[in-house]
C-alpha cells in the first residue's frame, strides 16, 4: 500500500495561536483601520467628490464641452455643403456659357455676382451668329478683329450683374482692353428684334406729318443711288418675316445717334401691325429730299 504524505508550505501556520497571531498582526490591523477611517470619511464628508468636482471645475477651459464638439461639427458640415454648392453653382454656370448658342442665352446663363470665363472662338461664334446690323449694336466688327486677332488679348470673362452681364476683355498684364455692358432685355431685342405690334401710325405723334403711302415711298426709294438703299433698312428682318401688305411708312421725327427710325403699317388679316426699322440718318435725309420733289 502506497503511503501518502502531507506536504506542508512553508508560510502556512503551525497551529491555531499561529493563524490567530498572523491574522490580528500590527500591519493587518493598521491596514483595516486606515481603509474604515478612508471609507467613513467619505461617506461623511463626501471628499472624494468634492476632489474630482474641484478637479473637473479647474481644467474645464481646457476641455470641449459637448455642445461646442456637437457645434463644430454642425459647422464644419455646414461649410462643406456650402461649399459643394458653389462648386455646382460655378459647374452650372460653365456648363450654360459653353452650350449658349447666343448672347441671349450668354446673358440668361450667369446669375448675378458669378464669373465665367468665356473662349474667344466661343464669343466669335455667337457674334457671327447675329444679323450684321444686330451685331454692330454690340461691338464694330474693326474693333472685334483688332481685340482678337491684333491685341495682347488674353482671356474674356463674363461678370453676371443684376440686368445682365458685363463681358471684360483681358490683357496679358491683366488690364481691362475692353468692357461690354449688356442688358438682358437689350440683347433680346438685339437678337430678336421688337414684335409687330397692333396700331397705326397716324395714332403715333412722332409721325405726325411724314407719313406717306407705299407707292409714294418706294418710288422715292427707288430713285436714290443703289449704293445709298441698303442704309435705309440695316435691320430689314422682322419686315421680311410679316405677311401682309405694306400701306403706309412713317419717317421718325428725330435721330438717335445716327439712325432714324422708320415705321411701316401693315395690312394683315388680323389687323393693321406696325414694324419699325432703323435707317441712317444720312441715308434718310436723302430719301426725304426725293419725298419733297414728289410733293412739288
Amino acid at each position: 500500500m502506497q503511503e501518502f504524505f502531507m506536504i506542508r508550505q512553508w508560510y502556512e501556520p503551525f497551529d491555531f495561536f499561529e493563524w490567530l497571531r498572523r491574522t490580528f498582526s500590527f500591519l493587518n490591523i493598521a491596514i483595516c483601520i486606515i481603509t474604515s477611517v478612508f471609507i467613513f470619511s467619505e461617506l461623511r464628508f463626501d471628499w472624494f467628490e468634492k476632489l474630482v468636482g474641484s478637479y473637473l471645475t479647474a481644467t474645464n477651459e481646457s476641455r470641449p464641452e459637448t455642445g461646442a464638439v456637437w457645434e463644430t461639427g454642425k459647422q464644419t458640415s455646414n461649410a462643406h455643403e456650402y461649399l459643394n454648392k458653389i462648386i455646382s453653382k460655378k459647374e452650372d454656370a460653365r456648363r450654360n456659357v459653353n452650350q449658349a448658342s447666343s448672347f441671349f442665352d450668354l446673358v440668361s446663363g450667369i446669375l448675378p455676382g458669378e464669373w465665367v470665363a468665356l473662349e474667344k472662338q466661343q464669343f466669335k461664334t455667337l457674334y457671327l451668329s447675329l444679323e450684321k446690323s444686330a451685331a454692330l449694336k454690340i461691338i464694330e466688327p474693326a474693333q472685334l478683329v483688332w481685340l482678337i486677332n491684333g491685341s495682347s488679348l488674353d482671356r474674356i470673362f463674363c461678370e453676371g450683374v443684376p440686368e445682365g452681364i458685363k463681358i471684360y476683355f483681358i490683357d496679358s498684364e491683366n488690364r481691362v482692353i475692353k468692357q461690354i455692358n449688356l442688358r438682358k432685355d437689350d440683347i433680346q431685342e438685339i437678337e430678336k428684334g421688337k414684335k409687330p405690334i397692333i396700331g397705326q401710325l397716324a395714332n403715333i405723334e412722332g409721325f405726325l406729318g411724314r407719313i406717306y403711302p407705299a407707292q409714294i415711298f418706294f418710288d422715292a426709294v427707288f430713285k436714290l443711288p443703289p449704293d445709298i438703299i441698303p442704309d435705309l433698312m440695316v435691320n430689314p428682318e422682322n419686315l421680311l418675316k410679316m405677311d401682309g401688305k405694306i400701306i403706309y411708312i412713317g419717317i421718325w421725327n428725330e435721330a438717335e445717334n445716327g439712325y432714324i427710325k422708320i415705321g411701316f403699317e401693315i395690312e394683315t388679316q388680323d389687323g393693321n401691325r406696325l414694324v419699325f426699322v432703323r435707317g441712317r440718318e444720312w441715308a434718310v435725309w436723302q430719301l426725304n429730299l426725293n419725298l419733297k420733289r414728289g410733293k412739288n
